[in-house]
C-alpha cells in the first residue's frame, strides 16, 4: 500500500498521467480512424456481414477501415489505459510488466511506421515506469520496517 510521502507521490501522479495518456492515445486513434480517416462510412458494410468473406491479403476499402478504426489498438489500448487509472485509484501499483510491453510496442512502431504519434506512448511509457517503479520502492517491506524502527 502506498503512503503519503513525496517521493510515493511523485510516482502516483507519474502513474496517473500515464493512465490518462494512454487512454487519450487510443482515443484519438479511434476518432481519428473514425471521422478524419473517414472510416465510419464503412460501417453499413461492417454490421451487414460484407466482411466475413472478405480476403485479408487482399482487403477491401470497408475491412481496411474496420481494422484501421474499431478492430486495431485504440480500444485496447483505453481497456489498458482505464486499468492503470482504476490500479491506482486503488492505491494498487500496476504490474511493471504493463510499461515494458507498451515500451516494446512503442519503439517497435516509432521503427516501423514513420511518421507516428509514437513519442505520446513514449511519454506514456517513460511516467508508468518511473512510476512503477518509484511507488515499488515506497512501498517495498524493507523500507516499511526502516520506517517503523524509527
Amino acid at each position: 500500500m502506498r503512503h503519503a510521502s513525496p517521493h510515493g507521490r511523485s510516482g502516483v501522479l507519474m502513474i496517473k498521467w500515464a493512465g490518462r495518456l494512454i487512454v487519450f492515445f487510443g482515443a484519438a486513434h479511434t476518432v481519428s480512424a473514425l471521422t478524419i480517416e473517414h472510416a465510419a462510412r464503412h460501417a453499413g458494410a461492417w454490421f451487414s456481414g460484407e466482411l466475413w468473406g472478405d480476403d485479408f491479403a487482399a482487403m477491401s476499402p470497408a475491412d481496411s477501415a474496420y481494422w484501421l478504426s474499431l478492430d486495431s489498438f485504440g480500444i485496447p489500448l483505453i481497456v489498458v489505459g482505464l486499468i492503470v487509472l482504476w490500479l491506482d485509484n486503488r492505491r494498487v501499483t500496476p504490474p511493471p510488466f504493463i510499461a515494458w510491453i507498451l515500451g516494446v510496442w512503442t519503439v517497435i512502431g516509432a521503427i516501423v511506421l514513420m511518421p507516428t504519434p509514437w513519442p505520446i506512448m513514449a511519454v506514456a511509457t517513460i511516467l508508468l515506469f518511473i512510476g512503477t517503479r518509484r511507488a515499488a520502492h515506497h512501498d517495498s517491506p524493507a523500507l516499511r520496517t526502516q520506517g517503523a524502527e524509527r
